[in-house]
């Protein structure tokens, strides 16, 4: 399963155990390890987080590891300018067939374009979430799955996949 493919798959994110989205993506590469889609914005208008907006038009380059607990989305507007990389903390993730699930673990990071804005979040939901209680191990690999993440950015200035 290697090189470019113009396959394409839905990938639905699952989260407390239900669809939170499920949308049509892709397959730009399947390795065997990393499976790479793109998709455009799934969500319906306009999501403004404050430091960064995704809109219709934006485009993901998602890349979904099946051995790391986390997904980098590469994310540009529709003319191609680079916004930056949205990282969901996630289940390391299945492919079966014409789909892609993974499980959101709550935590999240963001790293603009140029490195300079790197931004944990949604720690507080992680924490309501009661993962740590219902499984302490998936918890501790969620969190450092976060903090590898924050290290590759402040390293790097950036998240895109390559090399490691």
């Amino acid at each position: 399963m290697s090189g470019p493919s113009a396959d394409k798959l839905d990938v639905i994110l699952m989260k407390a155990g239900r669809m939170k989205i499920r949308y049509p993506a892709e397959v730009v590469a399947d390795d065997g390890t990393v499976v790479t889609v793109r998709a455009p914005w799934a969500a319906d208008g306009v999501r403004d987080f404050g430091f960064v907006r995704f809109e219709p038009g934006d485009v993901f380059t998602e890349h979904y590891w099946r051995d790391r607990w986390y997904a980098v989305k590469e994310v540009r507007t529709s003319t191609g300018a680079l916004k930056g990389w949205y990282c969901d903390v996630t289940r390391p993730a299945v492919r079966d067939g014409a789909t892609l699930t993974v499980e959101d673990l709550d935590l999240d990071l963001w790293c603009s374009a140029d490195g300079g804005t790197i931004i944990r979040l949604d720690e507080d939901e992680f924490t309501e979430s009661g993962l740590t209680e219902r499984d302490p191990a998936a918890a501790a690999a969620a969190l450092s799955a976060l903090d590898e993440l924050e290290r590759l950015a402040r390293g790097a200035g950036s998240l895109s996949p390559g090399p490691r």
